[in-house]
């Protein structure tokens, strides 16, 4: 559980104290120079003659002057002459809420401050919770998530501490409950946050109070409307309204009925959105609480963008977003900053729109943070785990029969473990097992492929014609030949211990490989490798050796058999973002015809590599996002005869 001490929590020091009070006397005197109303000036020295303790005594008898910080303040000062430290911490921490609802924060803080370090000084629990859950809102309305969610978990830990907790100890476990439910609203965990505010409506029910339901209907239904359940928002938003109606909150109709504006908008109805939000300016302009003003400003731009109004639209979203620049409201800056780029993409100013989007986005980087929500993130999960833990222990303590229960379901748990370990090991050996088999198919499929490129026809072939070559005395077409061969010969054996290499390697082989062939073909073949520019071979990766298959078929069974011009052309281009193709074309006798010729042989050799390289393709792309292709398609001239055949590879890229 997070500890904060009162050095951490008043940490201006001692010279901001004494600051803090002489400015507080200063503001004090010039009250006592006012008129106060004898009747008050009676029931205050009757207080502080009293003294009660409680927070409900003393909200009971100030309850007609909580409005009133004037006498407010004459109330405190005469508390703090007479020593009176309950007295005067309530007094600053209702002067304090005024000036939070006017957008005051700075000072509104310093009073909230004070008024802790007078209830911790006295020891009174309702009024040191009171003080800590208001320093959260305030600081909470400011976008300074760490802060407040240190006020607020420490009110909570106060006030759940209490054995029998009174009526405003539960309040404020629901205002402190209310927070979290925020704070989670905060971190994007709606289905969390309604679950939280949810349980504070169900107290607030039992207590009787119907601003704790209108507050907690309102957070709701901004979850709702969040999450996108738009019509399960407006259901609560008017829950909220009815519940302020009823008790007659000017403040509570104005946020709701600015939140049912918002979601009109949402739901393209900005002529319904200006009934709402119209009469709302100078109603918020009365209320003085510039956070609720300005938002209310935005949205009104934000409805007259919809109706083309643009000139309307720019003077409403420029108020507003002034107003939250003024008052340090970071979320209303940037909604406004949002909503104005809106306005100027519509407009078709996009160099204006794309300037505020940015500022926009600035301003929500600052308010949620990284750094801010990995520290609330932990402090929940702090929370939430010792409170169980907490409840367990406590629950153990009461009831030995709940001990000797918990004690059996940790047996059965053990037996559970061991026997959930038993079939994790199982399933461990066969996935092993799996991936041994899955390895040994890819092993064989690898040595099947240097197989299939070093068949014994290939190797016996090359070494006549070099033969060949040494008989008729052609000693300079013997050494050529025998270099191109060895190097072909290295390059394969390099390529066979590796699972894949650059395509730029790969031409390289397929290169000196149909060199070799084409001096036993008498050089009659008009080999060409042809790269798009916009590619770089040195960058994409292939299975090794995956194209020689198809080139060796086109030679031995569509052009061997050929008479006249032989051609095999070979292109790289790029399908897609996700492939890159490779045509290998030739005008050989076509399909249709080599598979004549292959049963007219006395010899029948059944060719394996294309099938190989097939399913060396599809182990290779399942590392990756996309799938691979492999594509015959046999080409025909105009009069319906064959004219060669083309193969098309997809290989996948990412």
């Amino acid at each position: 559980m997070l500890k904060i001490e009162s050095t951490q929590i008043n940490n201006l020091g001692r010279l901001r104290k004494v600051v803090l009070r002489l400015l507080f006397l200063l503001m004090v005197a010039q009250i006592s120079a006012q008129e106060i109303p004898e009747d008050f000036q009676i029931k205050a020295a009757r207080l502080v003659e009293l003294m009660p303790k409680t927070y409900l005594s003393l909200d009971t008898e100030l309850k007609d002057e909580k409005q009133d910080t004037t006498l407010l303040r004459y109330f405190a000062n005469l508390a703090s002459e007479n020593n009176y430290l309950e007295g005067e911490a309530y007094a600053l921490d209702q002067i304090g809420t005024k000036y939070r609802n006017i957008s005051q924060f700075k000072k509104a803080a310093d009073l909230h401050e004070k008024a802790l370090e007078l209830a911790e000084k006295a020891n009174n629990t309702e009024l040191k919770v009171l003080s800590l859950n208001m320093l959260g809102v305030v600081y909470r309305r400011t976008d300074a998530i760490k802060t407040a969610l240190d006020y607020n978990q420490k009110a909570l830990e106060i006030a759940e501490e209490v054995e029998n907790p009174s009526h405003h100890i539960k309040r404020s476990i629901n205002v402190s409950l209310n927070s979290i439910g925020n704070l989670y609203q905060t971190l994007e965990q709606y289905d969390l946050a309604i679950m939280q505010f949810k349980r504070a409506l169900k107290l607030e029910e039992e207590l009787g109070n119907k601003l704790g339901l209108a507050i907690n209907h309102q957070n709701i239904g901004d979850c709702l409307e969040q999450k996108g359940d738009l019509e399960a928002a407006l259901e609560n938003y008017r829950k909220s309204l009815a519940y302020n109606e009823e008790i007659g909150s000017n403040y509570g109709r104005i946020i709701c009925k600015n939140s049912l504006a918002k979601v009109y908008l949402k739901q393209d109805m900005p002529y319904a959105a200006l009934v709402l939000l119209e009469p709302l300016q100078e109603e918020s302009d009365t209320v003085g609480d510039f956070f609720i003003t300005s938002s209310i400003y935005i949205n009104t731009g934000w409805a007259y963008t919809k109706l083309g109004e643009f000139d309307k639209a720019k003077k409403f979203i420029q108020e507003g977003l002034e107003m939250a620049q003024n008052h340090n409201m970071p979320s209303n800056v940037a909604l406004g900053y949002q909503k104005l780029s809106d306005l100027e993409r519509e407009m078709g100013n996009y160099e204006e729109a794309y300037m505020d989007y940015k500022k926009a986005s600035e301003q929500e980087k600052q308010i949620s943070s990284a750094t801010n929500l990995r520290y609330m993130n932990d402090v929940i999960v702090r929370y939430e785990a010792e409170k169980k833990n907490n409840q367990i222990s406590v629950l153990a303590k009461e009831n030995e029969i709940v001990r000797l229960r918990l004690k059996k379901n940790q047996t059965t748990l053990l037996v559970s473990a061991l026997i959930v370990g038993l079939v994790a090991s199982i399933l461990y050996i066969l996935y092993r097992q799996y991936q041994n088999k899955n390895e040994k198919r890819v092993l064989s499929l690898e040595q099947n492929m240097l197989r299939s490129q070093m068949n014994p026809h290939f190797l016996f072939n090359s070494l006549n014609s070099i033969k060949l070559y040494i008989i008729n005395n052609e000693q300079k077409n013997a050494v050529h030949y025998l270099n191109k061969f060895s190097k072909l010969i290295r390059k394969i054996l390099e390529a066979s211990s590796q699972r894949e290499i650059t395509l730029a390697e790969e031409l390289e082989t397929i290169e000196l490989y149909m060199n070799i062939e084409n001096i036993r073909f008498s050089n009659e073949i008009d080999f060409k490798i042809t790269v798009d520019e916009d590619l770089c071979p040195s960058n994409i990766k292939i299975p090794s050796l995956a194209l020689q298959p198809f080139l060796e078929n086109s030679l031995w069974h569509g052009l061997s058999p050929k008479e006249g011009r032989k051609m095999i052309h070979l292109n790289v281009k790029r399908k897609n973002q996700g492939h890159v193709s490779i045509e290998i074309e030739d005008n050989g006798v076509g399909r249709g015809a080599a598979e004549a010729n292959k049963e007219n042989r006395v010899l029948k050799r059944k060719s394996v590599g294309i099938r190989i390289t097939k399913e060396r393709l599809a182990n290779f792309s399942k590392d990756y996002q996309n799938k691979f292709d492999v594509d015959i398609v046999d080409l025909f001239n105009p009069d319906g005869s064959p004219k060669g055949t083309r193969v098309i590879l997809d290989i996948p890229t990412v």
